[in-house]
């Protein structure tokens, strides 16, 4: 995945409030270590019946994840998305989990979006090709 130049920081969060994000980024390590395809299952999966998360409340829990794992913080852009994903789900919600690339040069990179706009990624994600992501399931109407 990409490589940040530096290591995002994010403020502390009270002790009280680190279990969560902590417990979202230790699945999210283990998680990140199955296969691309099985990985996208699992989270499909994970995602049912859930409702769409607001981009504010997605950053809150990206930011969360960041404060607790170095990995996260860091070059972990896959396990970093992945917690981020789970944190909303723990809420009953769902942000849009991506992964894809550029070519220019190359690069691999994960993220997760709210209506189709990258939550607090840095650069320009214009460049990036989806290759495989998990959107919110949409709910049949009964009519």
């Amino acid at each position: 995945m990409t490589t940040p130049a530096v290591a995002e920081q994010a403020p502390r969060l009270p002790l009280h409030r680190q279990i969560a994000p902590r417990c979202a980024a230790g699945a999210a390590r283990l998680l990140v270590r199955l296969p691309p395809a099985r990985l996208q299952r699992v989270l499909r999966v994970i995602s049912r019946g859930t409702r769409p998360a607001g981009y504010a409340e997605t950053a809150r829990a990206r930011r969360s994840v960041v404060s607790v794992s170095t990995r996260c913080a860091g070059l972990g852009c896959l396990q970093r998305s992945v917690a981020t994903v789970l944190l909303c789900r723990a809420r009953g919600r769902w942000a849009d989990w991506c992964t894809g690339f550029r070519t220019q040069p190359f690069a691999a990179h994960a993220w997760v979006e709210i209506d189709g706009r990258p939550v607090d990624e840095p650069g320009e994600m214009g460049v990036f090709q989806t290759v495989l992501a998990v959107r919110r399931p949409e709910r049949r109407s009964l009519r």
